[in-house]
């Protein structure tokens, strides 16, 4: 690539959510998943800035990310809420080369709102999941609810574009904020998934019967209602991951006699096969964002049961790609029958599942609309 075509080319600064390292990414499993969008996008770009709150050791994974990405741990050993403050201060030489800032979540957005204000550059607020919206749910202390509010207000505010990952979040900050349902800074652009790493695997053996789910272990999930649902089915249910509910589910299931095997967390690359050991995969969640795990399993030609929520009913088209229900035990376990009851009902969601995250959510067409907002907004 010649000098010209380098000075063209766009240089975006990644402002990490607070608290959140390339290190912490690893160890949840996450890093592959969310690296991807950025290697991807590395060829695009002049350079690009992960601004992280993890401590050198984040500097280990280099390797594993495109030539041109640099990373920035913490360069002042300062508590996390501190550290965002004082980071546009700090990384002031690379803010000032970048072009483009964008937050990885809202939660961290003020430090990209300082440098916005600071060195007048262009500023995207990317939200996975709102943040007031999930603190609202989870039923924090007031006083956080208006501290968080009062952050989010102002942050939007400085943005020049806000991305969401799904249309129940736009029509929160219209009412919350006031932000217009037809406000040109918004776009609607999902979570991606790797469609090459999540694919179907007809050569790994299904187990009979099974049911997949992957995700916390925590009350949003609503596994304690899947778990009744499952009781007195033939059904093997296997959980992967974490959470502060599973010594409570473990009695549940053993006191419900539902088969159900806990396998804890496994990394993003080994999921795909992880998934496709079962014949069914369920996410009876009370509310979600845009859950990447959802995607990733009907990009793997699994038949899917959500729950008719925000963040899943935008992703399930029911009867088409997948079934919704409720998130009561009845309907869950209804939907739970009919599918173990027909395998070529199974076979048809799958498919169509497949064919919609080819159509809607490859890495590919997230990485083209990416680069293209950055350029209309340089422009």
């Amino acid at each position: 690539m010649n000098t010209d075509s380098q000075r063209e080319m766009l240089t975006l600064a990644l402002f990490f959510t607070r608290g959140v390292s390339l290190k912490r990414w690893d160890e949840v499993g996450n890093l592959s998943r969310e690296i991807a969008l950025y290697n991807e996008l590395a060829p695009h770009l002049r350079r690009i800035y992960f601004f992280t709150y993890g401590s050198s050791d984040d500097l280990r994974y280099q390797d594993r990310l495109a030539g041109n990405i640099v990373v920035v741990p913490k360069l002042l050993p300062l508590p996390s809420l501190l550290y965002m403050l004082a980071l546009p201060f700090l990384t002031r030489k690379y803010c000032r080369e970048a072009d483009v800032y964008k937050t990885n979540q809202m939660k961290g957005g003020f430090a990209a709102m300082i440098a916005k204000r600071l060195y007048r550059k262009k500023l995207i607020v990317r939200c996975g999941y709102e943040w007031l919206q999930a603190s609202m749910r989870k039923g924090v202390h007031p006083w956080r609810i208006k501290l968080i509010s009062w952050i989010e207000r102002r942050v939007y505010q400085a943005a020049d574009a806000i991305v969401l990952t799904a249309g129940h979040m736009h029509q929160f900050i219209h009412e919350q904020f006031g932000i217009a349902m037809d406000d040109p800074r918004v776009q609607i652009i999902g979570n991606y998934i790797d469609t090459d790493l999540f694919r179907p695997m007809p050569e790994v053996q299904r187990q009979s019967r099974s049911l997949c789910f992957v995700g916390r272990l925590a009350e949003q999930k609503n596994l304690h209602n899947l778990i009744e649902a499952l009781s007195g089915l033939d059904t093997h249910l296997h959980l992967y991951g974490e959470g502060p509910l599973e010594d409570e589910l473990r009695m549940l299931v053993k006191d419900r006699s539902v088969k159900a095997t806990f396998h804890g967390r496994v990394p993003n690359e080994q999921l795909p096969e992880a998934m496709q050991r079962c014949e069914v995969f369920i996410l009876p969640s009370l509310y979600e964002g845009h859950p990447k795990v959802l995607l990733e399993a009907m990009a793997c030609g699994m038949p899917a049961i959500g729950t008719d929520v925000n963040g899943i009913a935008g992703v399930i088209t029911h009867e088409k790609d997948g079934l919704l229900a409720t998130t009561d035990s009845a309907s869950l376990r209804e939907a739970i029958e009919q599918l173990f009851d027909n395998e070529e009902h199974r076979r048809r969601l799958g498919e169509q599942a497949r064919k919609m995250m080819l159509q809607d959510y490859a890495l590919e067409r997230v990485v083209h609309r990416e680069h293209k907002l950055y350029q209309e907004l340089t422009v």
